[in-house]
């Protein structure tokens, strides 16, 4: 970091609380942020964190495992709230010793704060509007993201701008908050860092790393794709608050808009209740993520990205995506 002064010091806060270089996490996108990613941007000095998406308790315990095979560094795992057995993930997490739980995709249910945190690991949670994210601190989180509606996957329905505006200055003095969404450039965390984030969290700029698993042609979608491609999904039904999804436009978009008439029809039919259509949604994106991901059916499965997809126009390992954002941030830090 000694290249780096000016970053360095404004990140200085960030980075002592992750425990590494670089206060740039990894935006935890399933499929993708697996032990492979995860460990090269930890050992690049950026914070990687573990997708655990749908994963059972047992995948996960041997996902952490295989990533502290490849790195001796800190790395974080992203849980989703409303997974029916993230309590026994949660033990997993305690079980490795793992530093770092981001709870991602609602309010955490009642304990699951307090589990995370007996174990000895500090909680990162999401916040979509200043008023929760006073509630998540005062409940026990330890640091918040804020995500802006450009980044990819699910997403609120603020720009980065806007949110950053809103909350750093109420909570930045007193409290860690890094800032997502839409970041592809060191000049716009250098613009974050001013205005007290104490870091940033990048997806979409990992997501073509040379460590990052994806199939070729996934990769290949985003260096075609400009940001107007990377839209989000609309919701059918009032009804079915499904968080709406950025992802690049293709056949699999359709897919669930119709996806979305199906669930609600059941629903309509008391043939499941509210939260098993929520459950539904989301093991269909979790299905249509692997397809494009894993397999590299960028038609039919779901190319999630952020609108900072249009500066991904090559594969390159994640130390250079890192040194490059440093590089510019400085620069930008200097003038």
């Amino acid at each position: 970091m000694n290249d780096y002064p000016h970053t360095a010091a404004l990140m200085q806060r960030g980075a002592d609380f992750l425990g590494c270089d670089t206060a740039i996490l990894c935006g935890a996108m399933s499929w993708v942020s697996e032990r492979n990613l995860v460990a090269a941007i930890s050992n690049a000095g950026g914070f990687g964190v573990i997708a655990c998406g749908a994963m059972t308790p047992d995948i996960l315990d041997r996902e952490i495992a295989a990533t502290k095979a490849l790195t001796s560094k800190p790395f974080g795992v992203n849980l989703i709230t409303m997974h029916p057995g993230l309590f026994d993930l949660i033990a997993v997490c305690r079980k490795h010793g793992v530093t770092h739980v981001v709870l991602a995709g609602g309010i955490p249910p009642k304990g699951s704060v307090e589990a995370i945190k007996e174990g000895g690991a500090k909680v990162i949670c999401f916040a979509p509007t200043l008023a929760l994210a006073k509630k998540l601190l005062r409940s026990g989180a330890d640091a918040m993201v804020i995500e802006g509606m450009e980044a990819g996957g699910h997403i609120g329905p603020v720009s980065t701008s806007v949110l950053a505006q809103e909350i750093l200055p109420e909570l930045s003095a007193d409290h860690l908050v890094f800032v997502a969404g839409g970041i592809g450039r060191g000049e716009a965390i250098a613009s974050y860092l001013e205005m007290g984030a104490a870091g940033v969290q990048l997806g979409t700029r990992f997501a073509c790393a040379t460590e990052s698993i994806a199939h070729p042609d996934f990769k290949k979608a985003f260096f075609r794709a400009n940001a107007r491609d990377a839209t989000a999904s609309v919701q059918v039904d009032p009804r079915l608050p499904v968080i709406p999804v950025r992802a690049l436009k293709n056949k699999g978009t359709e897919e669930f808009t119709a996806k979305q008439r199906e669930v609600a029809a059941l629903l309509d039919a008391g043939e499941v209740d509210m939260a098993e259509a929520q459950l539904q949604i989301e093991h269909f994106w979790a299905g249509a993520l692997r397809r494009a991901v894993i397999d590299g059916d960028v038609e039919n499965g779901s190319v999630m990205a952020g609108q900072s997809v249009g500066m991904v126009t090559k594969e390159e390992p994640a130390a250079d995506i890192i040194a490059e954002l440093m590089c510019q941030c400085e620069a930008a830090l200097a003038k």
